[in-house]
């Protein structure tokens, strides 16, 4: 399992874990014992043997983010908000969210509201950025040249949004091009948005064929560099 990313801002974290790493059965059954009741229902609650590794890994993951802050997973009871949003009652300084795709489970921990996303690329789904992006977003993609600067130009946008939305805390319940993914001349990812009064901040990575983002969400002004 690699070493977490340490991001600059807000004393956060980043985990993540190709499912490759508890493929073997032994492994596989060392992890699932050592967790929570609650997540080894919710493991054992998919019928398909990736979505299980996934469902592990998160729990995995979770364990160990945890660790550095003295807790483990197995002893810390996980609340969900009204739109899904999983949190820490008896901690709620600890803030963390979750996300997988394929086979990469990722987990992102901060002292603030944080919300993550990743993908694998594949081939820009257009009809699906022309439903749910907006007009600017979709034109960034269709501007780029070429298919694979599509699909990057696609993915990033996705997941970018995808992280805003997990941000807020209401997640699909906020359509998707009630808000705008706007990236300037040097690159930097900003979001025009009137759902609320805070500030957004993001950070990109790539994991191989990967795309992932992380949204912090902060009073506006406020940018915390440990």
């Amino acid at each position: 399992m690699m070493n977490p990313i340490r991001i600059d801002e807000y004393r956060a974290k980043l985990y993540y874990m190709d499912i490759k790493e508890i493929e073997e059965e032994i492994c596989f059954h060392r992890n699932y014992e050592r967790l929570s009741a609650e997540r080894k229902a919710k493991v054992d609650s998919y019928y398909f043997i990736r979505d299980r590794k996934l469902s592990l890994g998160a729990g995995v993951l979770l364990d160990k983010g945890l660790l550095e802050y003295g807790l483990s997973e197995a002893k810390e009871p996980v609340a969900y908000g009204e739109k899904g949003k999983p949190y820490l009652p008896v901690h709620p300084h600890i803030h963390f969210n979750i996300a997988h795709s394929e086979k990469m489970v990722l987990v992102v921990f901060a002292d603030v509201e944080v919300g993550c996303d990743v993908e694998i690329i594949r081939q820009a789904e257009m009809p699906l950025a022309k439903r749910f992006f907006s007009p600017k977003e979709y034109e960034y993609v269709e501007r780029q040249e070429g298919e694979e600067q599509k699909s990057e130009a696609f993915y990033r946008i996705w997941t970018v949004k995808e992280s805003f939305l997990k941000a807020t805390g209401l997640g699909m319940s906020l359509p998707m091009d009630s808000f705008e993914v706007q990236i300037d001349k040097a690159g930097a990812v900003i979001v025009s948005q009137e759902v609320d009064d805070r500030a957004y901040h993001f950070r990109e990575f790539r994991f191989g064929n990967y795309c992932a983002a992380v949204c912090f969400q902060v009073e506006k002004g406020e940018c915390f560099i440990e």
